[in-house]
């Protein structure tokens, strides 16, 4: 069967959650489950690079009737072939390759050409993207909560802090309504000029987090997706309008329309010794009004 040679058109980074597409290629898997590839998707899918938020719950329905999506990856096809999930071995967007949302179903898959409904799980989609718009939040709250910490000059984040989550942070997990980053400190990281000791009483970082993310959410403030175009390999941005200043993060995943549709946004910090340095997790947890 011919794969598609141009990107799966997505619409969730400008909110959707329902969407109508056309099956343009179906993928045979294991235990009679099926990759199924459509031309336009409302679905998120897990990236494979930067696996921080979860793909997307729903069904896909066909004049047959509905069938859940058991998952939704990222896949890349190249030379004819089509890269899954973990077997895809470049990041999205690399030149040469087309990239598409592979649909994961049970039983028998639509024809190619029919034409389906993606209705994503609402519920589940408001909890991630309000726990990925908090991690946000909460990076740059740590940023300026560490800004004395340097000795020397750093790179900054967008409201002119020394970017220590931008630095540090080793991997991202978005869960509906909590956010978990670890973040390492070590030899490049103090080179760099960052003082560990900084980071003795971790509760103490997190309550001056919290105070940041507090005044934040009290006032509000728009966010929104930047793209260039509509095609999955597009880069995306994550834009919010901050009392503090104007604010942008390179994201793919979905958010909030407005800070102040969140609620109590609180952090915890801990940190533990590892080989040639230390850890520091945050744990970011929110409520959506």
């Amino acid at each position: 069967m011919t794969l598609p040679t141009t990107d799966t058109v997505v619409t969730y980074p400008d909110g959707a959650t329902t969407s109508t597409g056309t099956v343009l290629h179906v993928e045979p898997l294991a235990d009679e489950r099926s990759a199924v590839l459509l031309d336009t998707t409302a679905c998120h899918p897990v990236d494979t690079a930067w696996p921080d938020q979860p793909a997307d719950r729903g069904t896909l329905t066909t004049d047959q009737g509905p069938q859940l999506i058991l998952d939704a990856v990222t896949g890349g096809i190249h030379d004819g072939v089509l890269h899954l999930g973990a077997a895809l071995p470049v990041r999205t967007g690399a030149d040469g390759w087309t990239f598409v949302v592979a649909h994961v179903i049970d039983g028998p898959p639509p024809a190619v050409g029919d034409h389906v409904q993606v209705d994503v799980d609402r519920g589940y989609r408001a909890a991630l993207s309000a726990a990925h718009t908090a991690c946000h939040l909460a990076a740059l709250a740590l940023d300026a909560a560490l800004s004395a910490a340097w000795s020397k000059a750093a790179p900054t984040d967008a409201l002119g802090n020394p970017a220590f989550d931008a630095l540090a942070i080793q991997r991202s997990r978005i869960h509906p309504l909590r956010s978990t980053d670890t973040y390492r400190i070590g030899r490049s990281l103090r080179r760099k000029g960052f003082t560990t000791s900084a980071l003795d009483d971790p509760a103490a970082v997190a309550e001056r987090v919290n105070a940041q993310l507090a005044r934040w959410v009290a006032v509000g403030g728009p966010v929104r997706i930047e793209r260039a175009d509509d095609a999955l390999s597009a880069r995306r941005t994550w834009v919010c309008e901050l009392p503090t200043g104007l604010t942008d993060i390179p994201c793919g995943g979905t958010h909030v329309r407005d800070v102040a549709e969140l609620s109590d946004v609180t952090t915890s910090l801990t940190t533990r010794e590892v080989d040639g340095g230390l850890e520091l997790s945050m744990e970011t947890r929110t409520t959506a009004t």
